[in-house]
């Protein structure tokens, strides 16, 4: 909308321009048509008369004025439709201004709207928020990032004491947009600089004066940025602004009262702490009081629970023995009867072990009589086969007597070698030897049988052996 608005008004200011040059240029081609025609030559001479000399009677060319008048027409008709337009941006609203009867009522918000026009025009205002800034004081003014767009004013105010106090103040307002009629008939056009710093200043000063400078700089800050909040939001809001937050950013102290509020603060944290310490120190000790008496519940508690637990043992086993002496009585009954069926047992054990060690010793005695029957019985027989052998070696020795040497060899040694010699040779040395060897086995066999109380036969004697 906004482009056609302009390409209007360019196609009426074409169309006003385009009569005049119209005009302009038919009254340039008469000029020129007019000099042309006055330019004639002398008949007789041949030579041009000078200009002006021209016949008076002859018609020039005509101006258009028709066609001009025409497209002047038609360009007021764009002109007129461009100006019966008015096209408000984005953050601001407008206010409909009659040359007849002055503001009229109702807000023009963004966009497009249609007026009177040559009647009516449209008064622009900002609805954005806006921040109006002061300064604690030129130094905090230099170095504050909240007035990097300018150098705002210094607000100074004085409190209950008489000392001056630097208050940096930002406060965030608007138009109201339904109020503009109002604000445009009856507020000046810079609102911030004329309605809103000397409201903020005026409210500062008057509720100041209320607090004492320690009570603004420590205690009570944040009260008095309340009151002049509630304070600043009603005055500025009958005028038609609307006030969104009011903030106190910072405090200027005078040089020679800050250091001894300074001193002061730093004295007061100091008794603070101390009875900040003192305060943990008695609640330490509390504590360990309560601790103590703690452990003493517990303790009394445990006790009285152990007693407890005792005399429900006692109970217990109390109530168990009711049960168990039954069962000791029984026990023990059983235990009897197990010891007498043990004696019992035992006895008949002993019974049949002397039993049975009668019957071992009868069938040993038995055993020994038949081993003693039998040894007697090996001894007769052994002794008769020797008898027979005996008799039978003696008719054999008797026969042959050389085999009683040969026997004698073989049991002197088994490595000597049997020699048959005659028994009457001389000179040879086993005779000797016999001779020893028979009269020592002689006298040993006789030694033996006289032990033993045995006869010795000659048969015994001459082949050593005991019956």
């Amino acid at each position: 909308m906004l482009a056609l608005k302009y390409l209007l008004v360019i196609l009426g200011i074409g169309l006003f321009g385009s009569s005049g040059a119209l005009v302009v240029y038919d009254i340039y081609l008469s000029s020129q048509l007019r000099r042309l025609l006055g330019r004639r030559r002398d008949e007789t001479t041949g030579e041009f008369l000078p200009e002006g000399s021209a016949e008076p009677d002859r018609p020039l060319r005509p101006v258009r004025w028709g066609l001009a008048q025409r497209l002047a027409a038609a360009g007021v008709l764009p002109l007129l439709l461009a100006f019966s337009i008015a096209v408000v941006p984005d953050g601001f609203a407008g206010v409909r201004v009659s040359q007849i009867w002055g503001a009229r009522p109702g807000t023009l918000y963004p966009g497009v709207h249609l007026i009177t026009p040559l009647v009516d025009s449209v008064e622009l205002y900002d609805t954005r928020e806006q921040v109006y800034t002061t300064a604690a004081s030129q130094v905090a003014n230099a170095k504050d990032p909240a007035t990097t767009n300018g150098q705002p004013e210094v607000l100074t105010v004085q409190a209950r004491e008489g000392l001056n106090i630097g208050l940096a103040v930002s406060v965030r307002y608007r138009l109201d947009p339904q109020r503009l009629n109002y604000i445009h008939a009856n507020l000046p056009r810079a609102v911030g600089d004329e309605v809103v710093a000397p409201t903020v200043a005026t409210i500062y000063r008057q509720l100041a004066p209320n607090y004492i400078t320690r009570e603004i700089f420590a205690t009570k800050r944040e009260e008095l940025r309340l009151s002049a909040s509630n304070a600043i939001t009603s005055r500025l809001a009958s005028d038609g602004i609307i006030v969104r937050e009011v903030l106190l950013r910072d405090l200027k102290l005078p040089e020679e009262y800050a250091q001894g509020l300074e001193g002061l603060l730093l004295k007061e944290q100091e008794n603070e702490r101390l009875g900040t310490e003192t305060e943990i120190k008695q609640k330490q000790v509390k504590i360990a009081e309560l601790e103590a008496e703690a452990q003493k519940s517990r303790d009394v508690k445990q006790a009285e629970a152990q007693a407890q637990v005792r005399v429900l043992q006692a109970k217990a086993e109390a109530d168990s023995m009711q049960y168990t002496l039954p069962l000791k009585q029984k026990q023990i009954e059983q235990s009897k009867l197990e010891a007498q069926a043990r004696k019992e047992a035992t006895l008949q054990n002993a019974e049949a072990a002397a039993q049975a060690k009668i019957i071992d010793s009868k069938a040993e005695l038995e055993r020994q009589k038949n081993l003693s029957d039998a040894e007697a019985n090996r001894i007769r027989v052994t002794a008769a086969a020797d008898a027979e052998r005996m008799k039978f070696e003696a008719a054999v020795l008797k026969q042959n007597p050389m085999l009683i040497q040969k026997i004698i060899a073989e049991r002197l040694s088994d490595k000597l070698q049997i020699m048959m010699v005659p028994i009457d040779g001389k000179n040879f040395f086993a005779n000797d030897v016999l001779r020893s060897a028979f009269s020592s086995t002689g006298s040993s066999a006789s030694a033996e049988d006289a032990e033993d109380g045995a006869p010795v036969t000659a048969a015994q004697k001459r082949s050593g052996r005991r019956p």
